[in-house]
């Protein structure tokens, strides 16, 4: 009988000292396995993280990904019952990612089936011929797929490119292409002199960008600098509100432009630093205001990595009282922890993930998966995905191959979920809005490993951890005062969720 008791005292001991910890992990061999780990009192090595328990942070907000023409391109080759589950798993509450958000471009982007503008009408100031007929065709039907599992969803938009006539060039690129139909020459527009060439850096769109981008900033506002056309844009921002709404589609959020300062062979459009404050403050806040008061305003979408020049426009008089965020995407995630800690009122999001070169393979859902970790580690509060399911290579229309989450084949109508889109739901599925991000270890030297910790309103602690080592690599962090120690196998994602 005593013999007994020790045992029985021995194995609620052991019980007491290790602690079971649901742990999911995805790898080149199989996705979302889900496995045990140990929460001990004791750790053989280092913890590279240590967690009190009080640590404060910025609040996670909210998951969501872009509604593109070549999205629905892809979605609507499928099957219903495929449809069904597709977006079951991406927006539905019990799905998979949890994405509640979406983004919208007003007129046609990169990732259109063509050039198109809402407006056409050369010198339409009131907007009599503004229309979203081609989004009633396209991008709308895939937003009310997404409505069906999450009636709750919220949007937010941005330009790629204003009309034609609205602009210098009186076209939709910035610089000229195999790819558009703007004439060579109108591309010193871009510096203003015909003998300063543009540089094959600036305008690429893929690869190693030589540290610095732009490294050469445009001189010229490609937009129309006359109180009428900037007028007019403010009120193009509140129709394309207004009838979004009427297709029961709530828009919460506008930002002026994406990525002023991608120089592009597709919609886009050049903006200079006076110009971008001029538009934002003089015209399209108080419009805003004054129309729909209840539409946030933020600042981007930024994609360089010059803070100089960024705390020139959030400089400009009465640009920081006007702005509710700040949207931070590609280049602009190397500085984003500086602008956090030098604006801590602002919100930062990413306003869309990197998109890879179109082979959607597990090496771009390593590099996915970096990307989330740094970002988030970094202070962003809300995060965006950029195309979620492409046909084939992903080839736009503008000859740029990108990845999605899912990848349908067009000769069989066969779909896949790609490496990338376990990268997000390792995150996503558990990283709840108002959850904190409590710490952050980066991939450092020849380390490719990551870990970011976050803690839920539930008080949880999620554990993302990444090994994109080629060998096995052991890894401890410090919660409280146990310790979670786990051998994570190379080229691997895992999340550890300890309650």
């Amino acid at each position: 009988m005593k013999i007994q008791l020790i045992a029985s005292f021995l194995v609620v001991s052991s019980a007491l000292m290790a602690q079971n910890v649901n742990w999911y992990e995805t790898n080149q061999q199989s996705n979302w396995q889900v496995k045990k780990a140990k929460l001990s009192s004791k750790s053989a090595q280092t913890p590279v993280l240590e967690i009190v328990g009080n640590e404060e942070g910025r609040p996670f907000r909210a998951w969501g990904t872009t509604f593109n023409e070549l999205d629905w391109d892809a979605f609507r080759r499928l099957p219903q019952t495929e449809q069904e589950k597709i977006m079951h798993d991406m927006f539905a509450p019990d799905g998979d990612l949890h994405f509640s958000r979406g983004r919208i471009s007003m007129n046609a982007n990169d990732y259109a089936l063509g050039w198109y503008s809402c407006d056409s009408v050369d010198g339409d100031f009131q907007l009599k011929y503004f229309n979203i007929e081609r989004d009633k065709t396209t991008i709308i039907p895939l937003i009310h797929w997404a409505q069906k599992y999450n009636s709750q969803m919220t949007f937010w938009v941005s330009p790629w490119s204003p009309p034609a006539w609205m602009k210098i060039n009186h076209d939709y690129p910035v610089v000229s292409s195999q790819y558009n139909n703007q004439p060579k020459e109108k591309d010193y527009l871009l510096y203003g002199a015909v003998d300063a060439p543009i540089d094959p850096d600036e305008v690429k769109m893929l690869g190693d960008r030589n540290g610095v981008y732009p490294r050469r900033l445009a001189t010229t506002d490609y937009f129309i600098q006359d109180s009428r056309y900037l007028q007019c844009y403010a009120n193009m921002f509140c129709k394309f509100i207004e009838l979004y709404a009427a297709e029961n589609i709530p828009i919460t959020m506008v930002m002026y432009q994406n990525e002023a300062y991608s120089y592009t062979v597709y919609p886009g459009c050049a903006w200079t630093a006076e110009g971008t404050a001029k538009f934002n403050v003089e015209y399209l806040a108080p419009t805003l205001k004054q129309k729909h008061p209840d539409v946030k305003l933020y600042l981007g979408t930024f994609n360089t990595n010059r803070q100089d020049y960024i705390e020139k426009i959030l400089a400009s008089k009465g640009l920081i009282d006007c702005i509710e965020g700040f949207g931070a995407q590609w280049e602009c995630r190397q500085i984003v922890q500086n602008l956090v800690a030098q604006y801590p009122q602002l919100h930062y999001i990413c306003s869309e993930s990197e998109c890879g070169n179109g082979n959607m393979a597990w090496a771009d859902g390593e590099h996915t998966f970096f990307l989330l970790s740094d970002n988030l580690g970094k202070g962003i509060d809300e995060y965006f995905n950029w195309n979620f399911i492409l046909c084939d290579k992903g080839t736009s229309k503008w000859g740029w191959n990108q990845n999605a989450l899912i990848n349908v084949d067009s000769k069989t109508n066969k779909y896949r979920y790609t490496a990338e889109y376990y990268a997000y739901k390792h995150f996503s599925h558990f990283i709840t809005p108002g959850s904190i991000m409590v710490g952050y270890v980066p991939r450092t030297g020849n380390d490719n490993s990551m870990v970011v910790v976050f803690r839920t309103p539930e008080n949880q602690h999620i554990v993302v951890a990444g090994n994109f080592n080629n060998a096995d690599k052991d890894v401890s962090v410090k919660i409280g005062k146990k310790y979670l120690t786990a051998s994570l196998k190379a080229h691997s994602f895992n999340t550890f969720i300890i309650k």
